[in-house]
């Protein structure tokens, strides 16, 4: 109890989880602050506290800060959607009044890498304003402004290898000849862990950081392809607006179009070290480009990423508050089977569902509905999962989210895809006889007048994939008991 007591937000996201992760093997005194605490359930250990809170709710936020030293702010809402730039600005601003009544002695946040004298795309202006108005509350503020983060999971590599490894010929726009200065994202991680250790001297302080070498975005997908023995032709078309460019990036990539436009339109603008004070405060000399690659391809390959872009729900657009309807009960479509397995061998296929394993039926008909979904704005099926054989709540798996899970009796998804309504598909795995009994069910909650109609008019696609897609989780559970 005597060592000062860390706040961590962002917890759910790909750098505040490895961040999470490099707190608690150090042995931290931690707190994280979350809207839906479930999500950290299996990443958080005993030690750490994890509170629900709202960065708009200053209630919640009293709570949370209250005995907190040193806050890590890690939050951004571009996946919001609408005026996200007011939302970064109000949650800071909510956020530095609180921490400053909490007595809080230094707040430590990640931005964005920018010349702030050039004119910046929304996204990055916006990560700026949001430093402005965590200073503007008086705590000490610690910012460090990064450009790309390259590590297996963070969005800018999982772009990279989606272009590469999908595309022999790739028509290039403009802004992929823009320079950067690429970080990886253990010397991100270094960066952020030694600001605990700053001298509590009582100033803002501003650090710009970036990797040993200054590239562009297709020297980034060159060297790739170079260590994955890959060749690809690369052609630069000017015309290509960013509109069109975030179109082409939600086909063959995992973002979707409307965060893609504001990721291309941060991309256009120069992120460069011009002040290399970061060097001389820090005992930390960061990788060049090459290396940061291989370590994420090498992780990638491994054991896939300890946390991913994916993991927060902003990777996926967001489902606004609905108004219930009066259309009386939610409606459900639940099915049941005999498996001669017990319950371990019954779940494993239901574990390992989704992703480049595919839904077990009519993977065809799962597609189609992914490509519909990327035409409305949704994720698709692009998004993977995290892992190939584990799951863990929070986790995106394809256009669904983990929403719980009990290893060996139960997994129950929520839809994250463009829906009149809200969905949820769960399994749950029970002992009967000398086997199990898989109960599968589809709930739909609808909204609106169209909420009835989209149900009933899927009625006899959920009896042909649902249905064959149990009796084909059946057979793998039964196979798993008897190899034979």
């Amino acid at each position: 109890m005597s060592q000062p007591l860390v706040l961590l937000t962002g917890a759910t996201g790909y750098v505040g989880g490895r961040l999470l992760a490099e707190l608690q093997r150090r042995g931290q005194r931690l707190r994280c602050l979350a809207r839906r605490p479930g999500d950290l359930a299996s990443r958080a250990i005993p030690s750490t506290e994890v509170v629900q809170g709202d960065l708009l709710d200053s209630a919640s936020l009293n709570a949370a800060l209250a005995g907190v030293h040193t806050a890590f702010y890690l939050v951004h809402s571009m996946g919001s959607g609408g005026d996200y730039a007011r939302l970064d600005r109000d949650a800071a601003a909510s956020f530095g009044t609180a921490a400053a009544a909490a007595g809080v002695r230094r707040i430590i946040y990640l931005g964005g890498l920018a010349d702030p004298s050039t004119i910046l795309s929304p996204h990055l202006r916006s990560r700026l304003e949001t430093g402005e108005h965590l200073r503007g509350s008086g705590t000490p503020v610690v910012e460090f402004r990064a450009s790309i983060v390259i590590g297996a999971g963070s969005l800018s590599f999982e772009i990279i290898r989606a272009l590469v490894e999908r595309l022999p010929v790739m028509i290039c726009p403009r802004w992929v000849s823009t320079v950067a200065q690429p970080i990886g994202i253990d010397d991100l991680l270094a960066y952020l862990l030694a600001a605990l250790d700053l001298p509590d001297d009582g100033r803002s302080r501003v650090f710009e950081i970036g990797g040993a070498t200054i590239a562009s975005y297709g020297d980034l997908m060159r060297e790739y392809a170079r260590q994955r023995g890959l060749w690809r032709a690369m052609i630069p078309v000017p015309l290509l607006t960013p509109r069109l460019s975030s179109l082409w990036l939600g086909l063959v990539t995992p973002v979707y179009a409307r965060v893609g436009r504001e990721l291309i339109g941060g991309v256009r603008n120069r992120s460069v070290v011009r002040d290399f004070s970061a060097l001389e405060t820090f005992p930390i000399r960061p990788l060049p480009l090459g290396e940061c690659i291989a370590r994420a391809i090498a992780q990638h390959r491994r054991d896939g990423a300890e946390s991913s872009w994916s993991d927060a729900r902003s990777s996926a657009r967001p489902v606004r508050a609905r108004q219930e309807t009066a259309y009386g009960a939610r409606l459900v479509d639940a099915r049941e089977i005999h498996v001669d397995a017990a319950p371990p061998a019954a779940f494993a296929p239901i574990r390992r569902i989704g992703g480049a394993r595919g839904w077990y039926f009519a993977n065809g008909l799962w597609r189609i509905r992914g490509w519909m979904d990327l035409l409305v704005g949704g994720p698709g099926l692009r998004r993977g999962r995290r892992d190939p054989e584990h799951l863990r709540v929070g986790d995106a798996l394809d256009f669904w989210r983990v929403d719980a899970f009990e290893p060996e009796r139960r997994l129950r998804l929520t839809a994250e895809m463009r829906l009149p309504g809200r969905a949820w598909l769960e399994f749950d795995v029970a002992p009967e006889g000398s086997g199990s009994r898989i109960r599968q069910t589809a709930t739909f909650d609808p909204a609106g007048p169209l909420g009835p109609l989209y149900w009933y008019a899927l009625l006899p696609f959920h009896a042909l994939i649902f249905g064959g897609m149990l009796r084909r989780i059946a057979r793998l559970g039964s196979r798993n008991a008897h190899p034979a």
